[in-house]
C-alpha cells in the first residue's frame, strides 16, 4: 500500500468524527477513499503508529486506519 492508492474499508470501524454524523457512532465499512499518508516518522524520528494509514474520503472527511482494515481497489 502506498500514497495515492484507492482503498475500501473492509472491516467494521466505528468513527465519531464523520461530518454527516457528528458525535454519533458511524460504521465506516464500505467507504472508499485515497491513501494520503503512511505515518512512519514524526519530526525525523521513527514512530510505530497504531493507525498508520491516513485515508481521505472526501473534502471534509479523513481518518487513520490499520492496513488490515483496508483493501486495495
Amino acid at each position: 500500500m502506498k500514497v495515492g492508492d484507492r482503498v475500501r474499508i473492509v472491516k467494521s470501524v466505528t468513527v465519531y468524527h464523520h461530518p454527516s454524523h457528528r458525535n454519533e457512532p458511524f460504521d465506516a465499512k464500505g467507504l472508499e477513499g485515497e491513501v494520503i499518508a503512511i505515518v512512519k516518522e514524526w519530526q525525523g524520528r521513527p514512530v510505530s503508529a497504531n493507525l498508520p494509514v491516513q485515508v481521505k474520503f472526501d473534502k471534509k472527511f479523513q481518518a487513520h486506519f490499520r492496513e488490515d482494515e483496508l483493501e486495495l481497489l
